[in-house]
């Protein structure tokens, strides 16, 4: 018995999108996390990206459960002394609310080049409008 192993050209990516209105944000990046990683397929590997690409649209308009609207807190450092920097998520999807499914998308893949991979083939929009009509073909 041999152990499969598909080579980089027996990998096929597609286009995923996602809808992310009226979703809740961790169930939603549990979704596309997956799909990047490529789990769904038959010839996944761990030590290989056999991911698809991914498409969030709607970003502004994802929900999170319970009091998490004012209570998490998303964290960063300056890299000097006493740069810790804080902002709590009402604050942050103010902003720019693709920033917080790509914060939840990318803590649930892995933590090494691989991840950093995967991470790049994600592509989040706040509305449903995206440069991205050539290449989609499916909708979630």
């Amino acid at each position: 018995m041999k152990t499969y192993s598909p080579s980089a050209t027996e990998i096929k990516r597609e286009w995923q999108v996602f809808d992310a209105s009226g979703q809740v944000l961790g169930r939603l990046a549990s979704q596309v996390a997956k799909l990047l990683m490529g789990k769904h397929k038959s010839i996944y590997t761990p030590h290989l990206d056999t991911g698809d690409y991914v498409l969030v649209l709607n970003a502004a308009k994802v929900e999170v459960s319970g009091k998490k609207a004012n209570q998490k807190i998303y964290y960063r450092h300056s890299g000097y002394p006493g740069g810790l920097k804080e902002i709590t998520f009402r604050e942050l999807f103010s902003k720019d609310p693709t920033r917080v499914v790509e914060a939840a998308v990318k803590g649930m893949l892995p933590k090494n080049r691989l991840g950093r991979a995967m991470f790049k083939k994600l592509r989040v929009y706040a509305g449903s409008e995206h440069p991205h009509h050539a290449q989609v073909a499916s909708r979630r």
